[in-house]
């Protein structure tokens, strides 16, 4: 059972300039307090097949979380385009947000982005070399969510009679107005999301 679910990520600035820094808010909901804090790392992933062009742009803690519903914002940096192969920039790739807690991964939340140049003349005749105060990112909507089982060493909250009250943080918790519209995934055998 996880003692944290996420409740919605908003994209507060999307599309955006491809060097514009991300602007996100996590809201999500914690069943008991957690005396250490969670780490939020995001990660922007150019070539799928090249773990080692992975850019982690920001991480940040939050914490002790108290139980109930928390919010934060978080900014990260925009990918160095220096670390990205030229026949990566443009078209799809991947942002990650992930969470851990006493250096365990918990939750996996994809993204696909599509990176694009603002004009119609650019798109048909790629400038050489590319021009990333020219191009535009846009953040799909609907995340690709991996959630893992850790050890939270906290203990959940009881309901009368010893019976553990796991509805607010499993996946088929009743859903608010502003829940992600995830599509949940099963962890590969390496631990990363599809």
């Amino acid at each position: 059972m996880s003692l944290v679910t996420i409740r919605n990520v908003e994209f507060l600035n999307n599309p955006a300039r491809f060097t514009d820094p991300y602007h996100f808010r996590v809201t999500f909901e914690c069943i008991a307090p957690l005396p250490e804090d969670l780490e939020w790392r995001l990660i922007y992933v150019s070539s799928p097949g090249n773990e080692e062009l992975d850019q982690e742009l920001d991480d940040c803690l939050v914490g002790p979380v108290p139980a109930g519903v928390n919010a934060f914002d978080f900014e990260g940096s925009a990918p160095s385009p220096s670390k990205i192969p030229p026949e990566d920039v443009l078209g799809v790739a991947a942002l990650i947000l992930t969470g851990s807690y006493r250096d365990q991964e918990f939750v996996r939340v994809g993204y696909y982005q599509n990176t694009e140049y603002d004009n119609e003349e650019m798109k048909e005749s790629l400038p050489d070399p590319i021009r990333f105060d020219r191009l535009v990112r846009d953040i799909n909507s609907k995340p690709r969510v991996t959630r893992f089982q850790i050890k939270w060493d906290v203990a959940p909250p009881q309901q009368p009679g010893g019976v553990v009250s796991a509805g607010a943080a499993t996946s088929a918790a009743v859903p608010s107005a502003n829940d992600l519209d995830m599509e949940d995934q099963e962890p590969s055998t390496n631990g990363s999301s599809s």
